[in-house]
C-alpha cells in the first residue's frame, strides 16, 4: 500500500469531498423531506450500492470510456437527468394522504432503494471522479495488487460519502419530527423534495463535464 503520508492526505481528501454539501446530499435530504426517515435510509443505501458499479468500472478500466467518448458521456448524463426530473415530477404529482404528516408506506420507502441506485448508476460525474480520484493514490510498486487497492481505496470513498448520506438523513429528519403536527407540512416536504430532484436533474443536464 502507499505510504502513511499517502494515505492520511487520501483519508483527508475524502472525507472533505464526502462532506462538502453537494447533489447526493441533496438528493439524500430530498428522498427525506418526501419519504420520511425509512425512506431517506433506504434511498442512501442505494446510492451505497450503485456507487460500487463506479468504483468496479474504474478498477477494470470501464470508466475511461467516459472520458474519451463524449457520446457515451452525453448519453449516460442525460439519461441520468431525465429521470431524475421524472422523479421529481412524480414526487410533486403524488397525493397527499389526508391531513398532518403521514409517513409513506413501506412499499413506497423500498422503491426509493431501486430508484436511489438507478440515479446513482447513471451518473456519469461519479464514474469519472472515482477514475480522477484514486489513481493518485495507487502504488504499482505495492505488494497489493494495483486492482485490489482500487477496490480498497474506492470501498473506503464508498462508505466515507455514505456516511455523509447518513448524517443528512438525521438531520432532515429532525425537520420533520419538527413539522409533523403542521396540517399542511406533508404537501410542502413533497413539493420541496420533488423540487429539488427536479433542479438536480437540470444541473446535471446543463453541467459540462
Amino acid at each position: 500500500m502507499p505510504p502513511t503520508e499517502t494515505l492520511l492526505a487520501f483519508a483527508a481528501a475524502t472525507l472533505l469531498f464526502a462532506y462538502m454539501p453537494g447533489p447526493a446530499i441533496l438528493y439524500t435530504a430530498a428522498q427525506t423531506l418526501s419519504r420520511g426517515r425509512r425512506g431517506g435510509l433506504l434511498a442512501a443505501l442505494g446510492i451505497h450500492c450503485g456507487c460500487y458499479l463506479h468504483v468496479a468500472a474504474a478498477t477494470l478500466g470501464l470508466s475511461a470510456i467516459l472520458l474519451h467518448v463524449p457520446e457515451a458521456y452525453a448519453a449516460v448524463k442525460l439519461a441520468g437527468a431525465a429521470y431524475l426530473v421524472w422523479l421529481g415530477l412524480a414526487m410533486i404529482r403524488r397525493r397527499g394522504e389526508g391531513a398532518g404528516f403521514v409517513p409513506p408506506p413501506a412499499k413506497t420507502a423500498r422503491r426509493a432503494f431501486l430508484e436511489s441506485m438507478l440515479v446513482e448508476i447513471l451518473n456519469p460525474k461519479a464514474a469519472l471522479f472515482f477514475l480522477a480520484f484514486l489513481p493518485q493514490f495507487v502504488d504499482p510498486a505495492a505488494a497489493l495488487p494495483v486492482w485490489a487497492q482500487f477496490l480498497l481505496l474506492g470501498t473506503v470513498v464508498n462508505l466515507c460519502f455514505s456516511s455523509a448520506d447518513l448524517v443528512t438523513v438525521a438531520l432532515t429528519d429532525r425537520v420533520l419530527a419538527a413539522l409533523r403536527r403542521s396540517g399542511g407540512a406533508q404537501r410542502l416536504l413533497r413539493l420541496a423534495g420533488g423540487g429539488l430532484l427536479v433542479a438536480l436533474g437540470l444541473r446535471l443536464a446543463l453541467e459540462e463535464r
